[in-house]
């Protein structure tokens, strides 16, 4: 006989769970309320952007899995995400939706803390936000336009993050902060 789906199931899983509706938390369990070091009753239908470093990486991250949540109805990446002390921390999500046409009408996440898998060296949050952008493959002029920044200072936080992570180009970079892969 099959073991049936329970709330403490849910509230056990060794990853973080959470169930959104329109990017708004209205379940999650332990482990996630955890990873983040709020009280779950605290996420409970609160928005997603509380988690983010900024209102601009909330908004960004809104579009990027969109087309793979209307193609498949899953979608996954690492990003960076904020905890209640405001510290920084990576973060694998995995995200699925039962209804593609409207994907964030309803999904269900699930996140794993990778940062000990991460580099050491602390980046600014400017250099968070060049990196996840970079990381979806924008190039200096889309990610100046996002940021408000002209071209040339997003070159020059790229040179910077060459240097600060000893490597010779863009992909070595990625490769070094996001993972093989990632």
């Amino acid at each position: 006989m099959p073991l049936a789906f329970d709330h403490i199931t849910f509230d056990l899983a060794p990853i973080g769970l959470v169930l959104t509706e329109e990017r708004i938390i209205k379940s999650c369990n332990r482990t996630f309320a955890h990873m983040f070091g709020y009280p779950r009753e605290e996420l409970l239908n609160q928005s997603f952007r509380m988690l983010y470093p900024s209102a601009t990486e909330f908004d960004a991250m809104r579009n990027i899995g969109l087309n793979a949540l209307r193609q498949t109805g899953q979608y996954s990446d690492e990003r960076i995400m904020h905890r209640r002390d405001g510290t920084m921390f990576w973060v694998r999500v995995r995200v699925a939706t039962p209804n593609p046409q409207n994907p964030l009408s309803r999904t269900i996440l699930s996140f794993a803390d990778i940062s000990g898998q991460r580099p050491e060296v602390e980046l600014t949050p400017r250099e968070k936000q060049v990196v996840m952008r970079l990381g979806q493959g924008d190039t200096s002029k889309e990610i100046a336009r996002a940021l408000g920044l002209s071209p040339r200072t997003i070159d020059d936080y790229r040179a910077r993050l060459l240097r600060k992570f000893k490597v010779r180009n863009i992909a070595e970079l990625l490769s070094r902060i996001i993972g093989p892969g990632g």
